[in-house]
């Protein structure tokens, strides 16, 4: 009989012995299961700048982990050759949640990322790990593209530290063409999320001719202001020309630069800019004095003035998890 998975809004009605869109979530005998559970495709040891993550255990080492598939199908996604792919065409090795746990107390990283695909479409497996990480003071940290539906999330959420979550675009239109999926579940794992305690921080991919546009920018940022505070930290990253959209060019230097000053200017306090070099794009300022507190190279961190969480020279309390 057929199946209707609940995870994510997509709500996929499944036949027997086949999956859902995410490619890892297959109705067996009229049992709904992941076939990806404790077998991650891809494991290594990340900066936490690398998720990124500027306000979290900044200068750490991050376990991250991966399994196959993804319930998104975004044409510029970056890991398509594992988030597009079937379970069976894809090299994993069978890692249950316990042996992560311990990989990563033997490697003395505070924390534990599940990224590079979608922790959604691995949810039972990210879930388990998770709690069996909190269990043994290893923290949580979500990288996700928050397709995912309310209950699921909020179960997931009591386990979570921290989280970058996308917010690809801010129209119905630019996530049902380019993503095959829609804007109002991601708005609301976001605002969930943060109620939360989470530490979020949000990524926007500037895609030319897509997003770029001034006014795109302002009510992309607005919306985040309105609803999630202004003290949330936006990372503006550059796209290159990745999967099925070769066509485009790469987002300037110049156009990150004006989508970071427009979110300063619409009362963003703490904006960033990835995948290009940025003067000022990469630091930590505090919104106080205006003074550097945090310098960045890439994810390298030159100097971290902060002082249990605050500014040295003014006090100003800096949203984040800093030990």
């Amino acid at each position: 009989m057929k199946v209707q998975c609940e995870l994510c809004p997509k709500s996929c009605l499944i036949e027997p012995g086949q999956s859902g869109e995410c490619r890892v979530r297959i109705n067996i005998d009229g049992v709904l299961r992941t076939v990806v559970y404790g077998y991650p495709c891809s494991i290594n040891i990340d900066p936490i700048e690398k998720k990124p993550l500027s306000h979290f255990l900044p200068s750490t080492g991050i376990l991250s982990i991966a399994t196959v598939g993804c319930n998104l199908h975004c044409l510029n996604c970056q890991n398509w050759a594992i988030s597009q792919a079937n379970p069976e065409d894809v090299p994993a090795s069978f890692w249950p949640p316990e042996r992560l746990v311990a990989l990563a107390k033997r490697f003395n990283c505070p924390s534990l990322a599940y990224t590079y695909t979608d922790p959604i479409i691995y949810y039972e497996y990210a879930y388990d790990t998770a709690k069996l990480a909190k269990e043994a003071d290893i923290r949580n940290v979500l990288v996700t593209a928050g397709y995912i539906n309310p209950e699921p999330w909020k179960k997931l959420l009591e386990y979570v530290d921290a989280a970058n979550i996308d917010l690809k675009g801010i129209t119905e239109e630019f996530y049902q063409k380019i993503c095959s999926a829609t804007l109002k579940p991601v708005q609301e794992a976001l605002v969930l999320a943060k109620s939360a305690g989470v530490l979020v921080e949000v990524t926007n991919l500037v895609i030319p001719t897509l997003n770029d546009k001034p006014e795109q920018i302002r009510q992309l940022v607005r919306w985040i202001k309105t609803n999630m505070g202004g003290e949330t930290p936006l990372h503006f990253s550059g796209f290159t020309p990745q999967y099925k959209m070769q066509h485009l060019p790469p987002t300037s230097a110049r156009t990150l630069e004006t989508a970071r000053e427009i979110a300063m200017a619409e009362g963003l306090k703490f904006v960033y800019i990835g995948n290009v070099q940025s003067k000022q794009g990469q630091n930590t300022y505090c919104p106080g004095c205006k003074k550097l507190l945090i310098e960045r190279s890439g994810y390298t961190i030159l100097q971290n003035r902060l002082k249990d969480g605050q500014c040295p020279d003014c006090a100003t309390e800096i949203y984040g998890v800093w030990k």
